[in-house]
Parts: C-alpha cells; sequence; structure tokens
C-alpha cells in the first residue's frame, strides 16, 4: 500500500499533463497523469504535494484545492503501487519557471483535449468531479487487466454497464454508466410499455420522470424503462424495473416481446454533452393496473397518467407533450397492439 499525492496544474484553461514514457517498468507506462508521487516518512499531504510539484516541474504552488481522496486498486504493477491512496490536488495558481522531469515529458494540455490523451479510465471521472468542483470525496477505483471494474462514489457503487457492439452482442468490456453516454457506446436496455384495451382503442402508461434525472427531466416517458447492468440480461432487468419504479411484480409470462429497438440520442444536459446509444427490448405488459395502488420511485417517477394511444401520436407530432419516447418504437407499438386486437 501506498500514499501519493496526484496534482492537477492549471494554467489559462490548461492543465499540466505528464506523459509517463521513461520508466520501463511503470504501472503508469505511456498514460497521460498529473504530477506527484509517493509520500516520505513524516510528510502530510500537503508536504508531499508541495515537495513532487517543486521536484517535478519547478514550480511552487500558491492557490490549490484538496479535492479528495482516490482508492486506486490494480492486479497490475508492485504491491506498492498496486494498492495507492492518492490525494488529489487542483493548482489554480503557481509561481515558478516550468523545467523538465524525469519522470516523463510534461506539457500543456487543453481541457477539451484531456479525453483525446491516452487516460486510465477512472481519472475522467475525478478530473470531472475536480472540474465541477464537488465538494471533498472519496472515489474508489478497482482495475483488473487495466480495464476499470468497479467504482465507488462517497461509498456508493457506480453503476456498469456491458458495452455491446453494434449486432448488440456483448464485447467483453463493462463501463461505468456516465463514461458510456459520454463516449456513446452501445449498451443494453429495457423498455416496457403498459397498456389496456378500450371501447376504441388502447391506453398507455406514461411516466413523468424526475426533474433531478441526469437527461431529459420532467419529460414523459415509457411506462417503466432501465438500463441492462452488466452480468444481467434483458428479462431480469426488466421485471426488476417494473418492481423498483413502480412496485409492479410482473412474471416473464406477462411480459410480452415486441421488438428489439436501437435509439440514438445525442444532446447536451446541465452543459454536458449526452450521447446516448441504445439497443432496447421492448414488451407489453397488459395487466390490470390502478394508478393509485401503484408504488413510484420517487428519484426516477414523479408521476404516471394513462393516456390514449392515439392522442399520445397526436400530441407528440404537435409538439404539446414534452418527451423523449422514440417515435418509431412507438409506432411499432401501435402494430403490434392493432394486431393483437384484431
Amino acid at each position: 500500500m501506498g500514499m501519493t499525492t496526484l496534482c492537477y496544474i492549471e494554467k489559462e484553461g490548461r492543465y499540466l499533463m505528464l506523459h509517463r514514457i521513461v520508466k520501463k517498468k511503470d504501472v503508469n507506462k505511456d498514460k497521460w497523469i498529473g504530477v506527484g508521487g509517493h509520500f516520505e516518512h513524516g510528510e502530510s499531504p500537503e508536504d508531499c504535494m508541495f515537495r513532487e510539484v517543486m521536484e517535478e516541474t519547478g514550480l511552487t504552488p500558491t492557490k490549490y484545492r484538496f479535492c479528495g481522496i482516490v482508492t486506486f486498486l490494480s492486479d497490475m504493477g508492485t504491491l506498492k503501487e498496486a494498492w495507492e491512496y492518492m490525494c488529489l490536488y487542483h493548482i489554480e495558481e503557481f509561481q515558478g519557471e516550468l523545467k523538465d522531469c524525469d519522470e516523463g515529458v510534461l506539457e500543456w494540455i487543453r481541457k477539451e483535449d484531456i479525453l483525446n490523451l491516452e487516460l486510465w479510465e477512472g481519472d475522467r471521472l475525478f478530473l470531472r468531479y475536480m472540474e465541477e468542483r464537488k465538494p471533498f470525496f472519496s472515489l474508489k477505483l478497482t482495475y483488473q487487466k487495466g480495464m476499470l471494474t468497479e467504482a465507488c462514489l462517497d461509498g456508493k457503487e457506480l453503476e456498469f454497464f456491458d458495452v455491446l457492439d453494434e449486432e448488440g452482442r456483448k464485447t467483453g468490456r463493462i463501463k461505468e454508466r456516465s463514461l458510456v453516454h459520454e463516449d456513446g457506446d452501445p449498451h443494453g436496455t429495457v423498455h416496457i410499455w403498459a397498456v389496456r384495451q378500450t371501447e376504441s382503442g388502447f391506453d398507455v402508461l406514461l411516466q413523468k420522470r424526475s426533474k433531478d434525472k441526469d437527461s431529459f427531466p420532467g419529460c414523459y416517458d415509457i411506462s417503466s424503462a432501465g438500463h441492462v447492468e452488466a452480468g444481467d440480461d434483458y428479462m431480469e432487468t426488466a421485471i426488476r424495473e417494473l418492481s423498483e419504479e413502480l412496485g409492479i411484480e410482473a412474471s416473464e409470462e406477462e411480459l410480452e416481446f415486441v421488438e428489439i429497438h436501437r435509439g440514438i440520442v445525442n444532446r447536451t444536459f446541465y452543459g454536458r454533452p449526452f450521447f446516448n446509444h441504445e439497443i432496447s427490448a421492448v414488451y407489453v405488459y397488459d395487466q390490470p393496473i390502478c394508478i393509485t395502488d401503484l408504488c413510484l420511485q420517487e428519484e426516477e417517477v414523479e408521476e404516471v397518467r394513462w393516456m390514449d394511444y392515439e392522442e399520445v401520436r397526436k400530441q407528440m407530432k404537435t409538439g404539446q407533450l414534452e418527451h423523449c419516447i422514440f417515435e418509431d418504437e412507438f409506432l411499432e407499438l401501435g402494430r403490434y397492439l392493432k394486431q393483437k386486437r384484431v
């Protein structure tokens, strides 16, 4: 186990990045990281930060933030390298002249170009938290064979999805949810449409998304939907989402498969890009539902309402209904319901 500092020095919209290409045996070989290193005996985090920055860059920090603790676990490198507590610093002002570093090559990189570098995947998480000035945080990152397989933020596990190929097959790689939506990786979701037959056609149950959702807050959406977590399949996810979001305990026999739908959305929410490429299993659930008996998941669903299928379609076309429903999927649902009724 090691105690280290990791420091990101900022100047004019750029971070000073260290390209680790010097040492032959280095767990960070060929990666771009901040500057820093291991504590020496008796040092505080600030002592180590000042010393490492001076040794590696020749600079002296004059204004800085202690942003958080990063617990780094890896099956690579020496025992000291493979288990570290990293004290993360954002250095906003400094003095001195930049010098060459014997650990690698130093270069000022524009913030918007950082993601084009060869980074540890988890670094993208704490760099975002640092940039957003998130309150002091604890982030645990676990790697296997160089791939991020687990992340916990302030003791809460972050979601991971299987990355799929264009045909919807698992590639063997998993990825943290927010990074999937930054990069537009294909991933699995389920869409469950709750419906009821009427004299004139069908009603569909629409949920209104919570105003705190990370995408499409406050919009009307599918009855129940969710991501397929790493290692899970479509059906078990559909059953889980119905239970968690609406309190409906459904069986496999009560869910009718409609189609596999491919949907792509490229938008911006809260100032951050959201690139969604989902491959969805679409189901219909037509068992009796009493809205007042539903148990809504507050962080996901604000309310639910029944609406006539044709009225929903009309309001979607005219823009009266603020929604995030894929229109081609909704049309396919209509065809399926009409065939079923006949």
